[in-house]
């Protein structure tokens, strides 16, 4: 399990500071703050195509000291391709320089910003910052280019400005205000978070632009030459966005994900206003991923407010079983990735297991107890198999960047952690309890801890010891294994899930 500080030690300390530094016109600590921001995205076409992205602050000093750097974390070289960085402080191109050793491990894709001569307090700065994503490596639920589309997730893709290494020292947010714009070739639509500010046309360009309010989660965009099903979209019917009209007829399809999807916003809490139905969209670069591995199969990952699949995944067509899974999977993405973040070392158990969890969820609201029964089984039966080929490490220690077999083994563990859960406790108290945990935590990160205590909450029950055989202990526990072995006549049934499938997820 997660060893870190308790979390209310950490909110009060946060409280604390807040409260000394609104009854303090002196600040405490170095600092700066972001007066101005805007970001621009461009699509190019190409042999590759490529996305330029740039990004414009004004800031100030507003700390107790003058400042000779400042450090920020730019997207990842491999992963989002990224290549022709630029960096401009008032105009003029500024070199950029290498973190210390003691900081380079933890924060390996900031590089440091020097001024000469120093940052005075006060003192306003026009930082510009420009780079191209160009091949990206690993094409996922982060980013995806192809020839006439393109997305950019939630987190990783823009700068981040850090925070002097300072205990005191205040994050640089974003201001109230942001406005960015979205340029692409005309015929693309264009799907993004934030309030629509109109658009405009450059040639054979058209601009869109949006704005962030602070409130407001990380931007994402999604864009492309994409046809629309239905022509008239109406209330209770999701929205599919493919590359080439759709060859099958995906009514049927588009209940049983709708179905999914109200049953997650039932018993998970509604995601918000902007997320009546979601969006189902072609993404011609998305491969399939778990833990840096990549698969040319079909693939699905989750952006706010709907799911990607790839070509390979549409070519089974909309009404296939594998299809249903693997979208449904990453619609449950929505409450338990995008609503708030799990830890590296919950990324697994939690950022996993519970959409693994949420189609349990699904099946048994749709089909009763058992379908939950049989589903719950083949986890079981998967757990064994996996079994078979590598020796188990706990679930509470087993992350995304554990080797292949153990996050096999892991990965199927996980949901049954959560159905046992449901079994000692009930399943409408469990529910609650999540539903109050993505409510609360929205837009935060998460850790096991954090699991426990709202369960807790929400169940009346102390589950200090499932937790830990659970989370800490190998194997399935007597009582559950009992109550799920997997019958002979159902050794076969894989839910009608490849079980070569694997989720999208780093």
């Amino acid at each position: 399990m997660n060893r870190s500080a308790p979390r209310p030690l950490a909110a009060a300390l946060v409280l604390a500071i807040a409260l000394i530094e609104s009854s303090c016109a002196v600040p405490l600590a170095p600092g700066y703050r972001i007066l101005k921001q805007s970001t621009g995205i461009h699509f190019v076409p190409g042999s590759p195509p490529e996305l330029q992205v740039s990004a414009n602050y004004k800031l100030e000093n507003s700390g107790n000291s003058d400042l000779s750097f400042v450090d920020v974390k730019f997207p990842d070289e491999a992963a989002f391709g990224r290549t022709s960085l630029r960096v401009e402080l008032d105009g003029k191109q500024v070199a950029l320089a290498s973190l210390p050793r003691e900081y380079k491990e933890t924060d390996p894709n900031a590089l440091r910003i020097a001024f000469d001569p120093p940052w005075t307090r006060k003192q306003t700065h026009e930082l510009t910052i420009s780079y191209v994503f160009r091949e990206p490596k690993n094409a996922g639920s982060r980013i995806t280019l192809g020839e006439a589309d393109f997305h950019l997730g939630f987190r990783d893709w823009l700068p981040e400005l850090e925070p002097p290494r300072h205990l005191l020292a205040p994050e640089p947010k974003r201001p109230d205000h942001t406005l960015y714009t979205v340029r692409v070739p005309a015929g693309f639509v264009v799907l993004a978070r934030g309030t629509a500010k109109g658009q405009r046309k450059d040639g054979e360009e058209i601009e869109y632009r949006f704005e962030l309010r602070k409130k407001d989660a990380p931007p994402f965009v999604i864009a492309g030459r994409y046809t629309s099903w239905p022509q008239k979209p109406n209330s209770r019917t999701p929205i599919f966005w493919t590359l080439q009209p759709l060859s099958d007829d995906p009514g049927p399809a588009a209940e049983q994900i709708m179905a999914a999807w109200e049953i997650l916003e039932k018993d998970f809490g509604p995601l918000g206003k902007n997320f009546e139905v979601p969006h189902i969209v072609e993404a011609s670069g998305l491969r399939g991923h778990f833990g840096g591995e990549q698969s040319d199969g079909p693939a699905a990952a989750a952006f706010p407010g709907g799911a990607l699949a790839n070509p390979a995944a549409f070519a089974l067509g909309t009404g296939n079983d594998r299809f249903l899974e693997s979208v449904t999977h990453a619609l449950a993405h929505n409450w338990f990735g995008d609503a708030m973040t799990p830890t590296a070392d919950a990324a697994l158990g939690i950022g996993e297991g519970l959409p693994e969890y949420a189609t349990v969820v699904i099946d048994a609201e749709r089909h009763g107890p058992a379908a939950r029964h049989r589903r719950a089984s083949e986890y079981l039966r998967r757990y064994d198999e996996a079994l078979q080929h590598a020796e188990e490490t706990p679930l509470g220690i087993t992350t995304l960047s554990s080797p292949a077999p153990q996050r096999r083994i892991a990965l199927a563990k996980a949901p049954l952690f959560y159905v046992a859960l449901e079994d000692a406790c009930g399943p409408e108290r469990v529910r609650a309890g999540l539903a109050n945990l993505v409510a609360l935590l929205r837009g935060k990160e998460v850790d096991y801890n954090d699991l426990r205590a709202e369960l807790e909450q929400s169940t009346g029950k102390q589950l200090g010891e499932l937790f830990r055989v659970w989370l800490n202990r190998k194997g399935i526990p007597e009582d559950v294994r009992s109550r799920y072995q997997p019958a002979a006549a159902e050794q076969a049934w894989n839910g009608g899930r490849d079980p070569g499938f694997e989720p999208d997820t780093y």
